[in-house]
């Protein structure tokens, strides 16, 4: 596989919006909160949950019934659409995402500012945990933004279908975590991509980035090029959001797709982000009616507040589930890590609109999203990136852990869920019913400040978690995989944990390579069946095992 070395400071820059994309909170024990700069409101809206069963849980959570005044969806309320423009002939598009030329998988990229008067919204009814949530517009404000488009090059391989991401800005950055992850299976299946930069700490200077000597928002490491951008505030976050996705479906002038005829667009999300999606799916998306479904990836309890200072402050509950009258299919993927750590609270059953995946084996961040490694040099031909690998110092000097963290299959279960999504909102075929993750409810200290989870796992005798989505890393297993918190530094934790097997284990699970592969083969094969893995990369994955040492 061809890959591109990277400067030193791009590597800095690559690490930090890793950081980003994993962390999506500002320390507390959930996902889903905001930069404190910019969603004072988040932050406060989330406590600590005690419970001290250890009953076995693997049962789902009903939201709570709505009041008879919560909000129906109706008509949509018009979105306005802003106005195009070319960026300055000045430097280049700057985001954290993939990190080869993407001439090698017949993509091309470009960027486009946006300028109009976006709204915040104000409550129309209570914001109850069940999401039936009413609103209306409340202030205005002007704004100039940008997004990110990256589109096949051949008119004739695009498929119809628009990702459209909500970019993570926790470090400071923008950065584009779900696009980074899933960027094989759209590039293979010809989907375009747009990356939309929708919060102030993406554009102007915040409080509590991370300090590394130099600006890395976009005004402050490309002044040229992004001097003119103006982001009000992210109480305007969801309509900039909105009118984003209203450039790209009816452009006016400038068609920031080249003239591709778009048959649906899919917003996505994770992290930090994830919990900015929640609320827009229960509050706006009822109003601006613009996507055909929406990926949650990644997100903890609760959800993004509706509004913040300086505009009128308005939090969402402790638990935040998504509105059972969804306009469009909702897919929530979440890792095992996310799950453990508030995620487990909010879950829901399955429905006409509805489905959750949980992925035994995986963490908020893991080996192949770290922008030094396989993930965002990834042209979706090497089988290598199937290794399970211990990396304890995922960039030395930089990012240092205590111990390995997760190198487990969360990138391939996702590019499933992207075809599976997809499939549901071009033919309405839903996704297969996932298992959940089998979990007991912790006992939380109250005492303790740091991050506790909320539930722990229920595991097998090799320490993997049993329950939830099956794969061959935990199946045919070769080591420990949890999503349990990596000893280190504050970001550590987020990346979960890998424990290579020893000789003498590996021997006398697979004492031949005939008895790996079958059971590699038998495994694999089972995830295509179910729906949770994808045929070319089920194809890789074999290879890499017919490869690898096991079993010699």
């Amino acid at each position: 596989m061809s890959r591109r070395s990277l400067t030193p400071i791009v590597a800095i820059l690559a690490v930090l919006a890793l950081l980003a994309a994993a962390c999506g909170d500002d320390g507390g024990d959930a996902l889903d909160q905001d930069p404190v700069d910019s969603d004072p409101v988040d932050s406060a809206t989330t406590t600590t949950v005690a419970d001290a069963s250890t009953d076995t849980t693997t049962t789902t959570t009903e939201p709570p019934e709505p009041e008879p005044e919560a909000h129906t969806i109706g008509e949509p309320t018009p979105t306005p659409n802003p106005e195009i423009s070319l960026p300055p002939d000045a430097g280049s598009a700057f985001y954290q995402g993939v990190g080869f030329d993407l001439s090698l998988v017949g993509y091309e990229q470009s960027e486009y500012f946006l300028s109009g008067t976006a709204r915040s919204f104000s409550n129309t009814t209570e914001l109850g945990s069940d999401g039936r949530w009413g609103v209306e517009p409340a202030d205005e404000a002007d704004y100039t933004t940008r997004i990110l488009v990256i589109r096949p090059s051949d008119e004739a391989d695009f498929n119809g279908t628009v990702i459209v991401e909500w970019f993570n800005v926790t470090g400071g950055l923008d950065a584009a975590p779900n696009f980074t992850m899933s960027h094989v299976e759209q590039m293979r299946e010809g989907y375009a991509y747009v990356g939309v930069s929708a919060q102030f700490r993406g554009i102007e200077r915040s409080e509590g980035t991370i300090a590394i000597g130099f600006p890395i928002f976009l005004k402050g490491i490309q002044p040229e090029r992004y001097e003119s951008l103006s982001h009000p505030g992210d109480s305007f976050s969801y309509d900039i959001f909105s009118q984003a996705a209203q450039a790209v479906r009816e452009p006016m002038g400038i068609d920031p797709l080249g003239g591709l005829e778009i048959e649906q667009m899919i917003a996505t999300g994770e992290s930090q982000s994830a919990s900015r999606v929640a609320t827009y799916v229960n509050a706006i998306d009822p109003v601006a009616q613009l996507f055909d479904g929406f990926m949650i990836h990644s997100r903890g309890r609760s959800s993004s507040g509706l509004s913040q200072d300086p505009q009128q402050e308005i939090g969402t509950p402790e638990v935040v589930f998504i509105r059972d009258d969804a306009r469009v299919p909702v897919l929530a993927f979440q890792t095992e890590f996310d799950i453990l750590f508030g995620g487990a609270l909010n879950r829901q059953d399955d429905s006409a609109t509805y489905a959750l995946w949980e992925v035994a084996g995986t963490s908020h961040g893991d080996t192949y999203s770290l922008p030094l490694d396989a993930g965002p040099q990834d042209l979706g031909n090497d089988p290598s990136v199937a290794e399970v690998r211990e990396i304890a110092e995922p960039i030395p000097g930089i990012l240092e852990c205590g111990e390995p963290i997760n190198s487990g299959p969360q990138h391939y279960v996702l590019n499933a869920a992207l075809q599976a999504l997809n499939r549901w909102v071009v033919d309405g075929d839903a996704p297969p019913p996932a298992p959940r993750i089998e979990t007991v409810e912790a006992e939380v200290d109250p005492e303790f400040e740091g991050r506790q989870p909320s539930h722990h796992p229920v595991s097998d005798e090799f320490g993997n978690t049993l329950g939830g989505i099956r794969t061959a890393w935990v199946d045919v297993p070769v080591a420990q995989l949890t999503g349990q918190p990596a000893a280190g530094s504050s970001f550590c934790p987020l990346f979960g944990t890998t424990t290579l097997f020893d000789d003498e284990t590996l021997a006398e699970l697979y004492p031949t390579k005939a008895v790996y592969l079958e059971a590699m083969t038998e495994s694999i094969e089972q995830s295509v069946a179910d729906g949770f893995l994808l045929r070319p990369d089920a194809n890789l994955i074999l290879e890499n095992a017919a490869s690898d040492r096991i079993g010699n």
